[in-house]
């Protein structure tokens, strides 16, 4: 095999990945355990924190926990981005676009 083809092939492969990176982040998948329920996209964002209306908390407490359980989760989902970046940055073609 010659490096033109090898190379066209490698762009092919990478094209692909992309392509399904896209459709994954479009994505959305929930959780649930006990008396949460958490929906996230393909790019591991929460999206939608909720707390069961039914429990003894007041309205105002359960949106505020919910708002606060969410942005505390994606701070934390952001600094595993960075450290994976800063550790795997220069590995070859992108790869931590993978995280």
């Amino acid at each position: 095999m010659n490096i033109q083809a090898l190379m066209k092939q490698a762009q092919k492969l990478q094209s692909d990945m992309a392509k399904k990176k896209e459709e994954l982040n479009l994505l959305e998948f929930t959780g649930s355990a006990s008396l949460v329920k958490v929906t996230v996209n393909g790019k591991k964002e929460i999206l939608k924190v909720e707390i069961d209306r039914d429990s003894n908390l007041e309205k105002e407490d359960i949106e505020l926990l919910e708002e606060m359980v969410m942005l505390a989760v994606n701070d934390a989902l952001s600094k595993v981005t960075v450290a994976a970046n800063e550790k795997l940055g220069s590995l070859p073609g992108g790869m931590t676009d993978l995280m």
